[in-house]
């Protein structure tokens, strides 16, 4: 079962979400709206999407009126179809509408995320391939955007540069060579990381499993070049894992699954992903 964030990791992003739109105050409500005002809002699809972000909508809500109450009536990773309410809303009308823009802003980016990763892991559902995402994410919103991935179906890469080695080309330049970066991983690494190097050509590719690469990212390849790599690499070490990376996009995705690829590592599914369309509005006036 997938573990939702805990709200000590994004608490002090809603907050600065919060101070951002509010400011000194929301002018248009406090003119219009009496403080003690009750009401029932509702949140609705607008479209069809998979939902992800209530805990995060209700975090907004908790900050500004811990006494109003947020009823989540569908789950992260529910299919919604236009008009289908996610949530409900009761307590003052004034909290209802100072929290609506930033809590939609949340739950309409992570649903997004969640939706357009799920377009992509239904394109290749019926072959033994992972859809992973990348470090590409917002500044800040990275463990939610994760976390939506997930959601959508698909795989967290590593989540920080503490959590894994990949030796890219920019690291290679700084070493030298494959062999000599390969080298250098492991008298630096305790046994339990594996390493990972990115490869351009096949030539890379043949000297990084020489030297005793146990993951390759095949970066950039084209499709033909990507067949040609895992044919060679699985004979050269079967158990050698293998991951296609750049220019995946939903046109090309099954194409470059059929490869034999294990992973496909994409990084619009967070820094690319479109919104989806969510809405909020008071149902009901209390008192």
């Amino acid at each position: 079962m997938l573990t939702r964030p805990h709200p000590l990791l994004y608490r002090d992003l809603v907050r600065m979400a919060l101070l951002e739109d509010l400011g000194h105050g929301d002018v248009t409500t406090n003119a219009l709206v009496p403080e003690r005002l009750l009401g029932e809002g509702e949140i609705k699809a607008k479209e069809e999407l998979i939902l992800c972000g209530l805990e995060v909508a209700r975090c907004v809500f908790e900050e500004l009126d811990p006494e109003l109450e947020f009823e989540a009536l569908r789950m992260d990773g529910d299919h919604l179809l236009p008009g289908e309410v996610a949530a409900r809303l009761r307590g003052k009308v004034a909290t209802i509408l100072k929290g609506e823009r930033v809590a939609l802003n949340f739950l309409q980016h992570l649903s997004g995320v969640a939706t357009y990763t799920r377009r992509f892991v239904e394109r290749v559902k019926d072959l033994p391939v992972k859809i992973v995402d990348t470090r590409k994410t917002l500044p800040g919103f990275r463990v939610l955007e994760k976390y939506a991935v997930a959601i959508g179906g698909g795989s967290n890469h590593r989540f920080g540069l503490s959590d894994g080695v990949l030796i890219k080309d920019n690291h290679l330049k700084a070493c030298g060579s494959v062999t000599l970066a390969l080298k250098r991983a492991r008298k630096f690494l305790p046994h339990v990381y594996r390493v990972e190097i990115e490869v351009k050509t096949l030539e890379e590719l043949k000297e990084a499993l020489a030297a005793g690469a146990e993951a390759l990212l095949l970066d950039n390849m084209d499709v033909e070049t990507l067949r040609q790599a895992v044919k060679m690499a699985r004979e050269i070490n079967p158990k050698v894992v293998l991951e296609a990376s750049g220019g995946v996009h939903l046109e090309n995705v099954r194409e470059i699954a059929e490869t034999g690829v294990d992973l496909i590592s994409i990084g619009r599914l967070t820094h690319s992903a479109p919104a989806v369309d969510l809405n909020l509005k008071i149902v009901k006036i209390l008192a």
